[in-house]
């Protein structure tokens, strides 16, 4: 599944991440999440997407798909209690 542009906004902002936070996580440049955040990840590279995707999982969200009832969001996870 593709994440979209708004879903990429959201969690930077639910982590209190700057672009440049997300960039630095996902081993991309600011540019690349600027155009992911502006024209949507379908202009970027797969493995882009797959990177900044996988770097906001690592820091805890959760992306929610679309159904009958609701957009697509984002949520944090719950803290581990290890």
């Amino acid at each position: 599944r593709m994440i979209r542009s708004i879903q990429i906004r959201a969690a930077r902002i639910l982590l209190g991440w700057k672009q440049k936070d997300l960039a630095d996580a996902a081993g991309v440049s600011i540019p690349t999440i600027q155009r992911m955040e502006i024209n949507g990840p379908e202009r970027s590279s797969a493995g882009n997407v797959e990177k900044v995707q996988k770097s906001l999982e690592y820091a805890g969200v959760i992306f929610i798909d679309e159904d009958d009832d609701a957009g697509v969001g984002v949520r944090l996870r719950k803290p581990s209690t290890d």
